[in-house]
């Protein structure tokens, strides 16, 4: 057996996290109830697809509950999407993000969680608790009301 003539691969490749944003902490939107998020995040959801296709939005916070930026971690059908926990939280670690709100709008116009729902938002708490970046509440926007897990005391 030959030993490659290059090593480099034996070398942990070099990686570099930096910060940059345009927006000063004041500016930023503050979120102090579930009825602030599901305002902020309906005025940021298209109107034209709202009640067409299902989309899954992060609200990504620092610690001051101070919105760093709304990620939008998938977009799908109309009665559902798939959300890889693994992107989610990859957006929350580039953002420096110290907490989260999740969200997905139901075209149907019915507020009332699936199975599916309560199952993606025990895998995102759970993932939330191992990286220290606790999911604050899980907001199902339609375009006249929401439900909130963390209100019903379903979080």
């Amino acid at each position: 057996m030959k030993t490659a003539a290059n090593n480099d691969w034996k070398i942990v490749s070099e990686i570099d996290l930096i910060y940059k944003t345009k927006v000063k902490s004041s500016q930023r939107p503050l979120i102090t109830s579930s009825r602030c998020a599901y305002a902020l995040l309906k005025d940021c959801w298209d109107p034209g697809k709202i009640e067409f296709l299902e989309q899954f939005k992060v609200l990504l916070l620092n610690q001051s509950n101070r919105v760093l930026g709304i990620y939008e971690a998938s977009s799908g059908g109309i009665s559902g999407t798939i959300v890889d926990i693994r992107l989610l939280f990859a957006a929350a670690l580039k953002a420096s993000a110290v907490g989260i709100i999740i969200s997905h709008n139901h075209p149907s116009g019915k507020t009332i969680p699936s199975e599916a729902d309560k199952s993606i938002t025990r895998k995102i708490k759970q993932a939330g608790e191992l990286l220290d970046i606790p999911l604050l509440d899980h907001v199902i926007v339609t375009s006249e009301n929401y439900y909130s897990f963390a209100d019903e005391g379903a979080l």
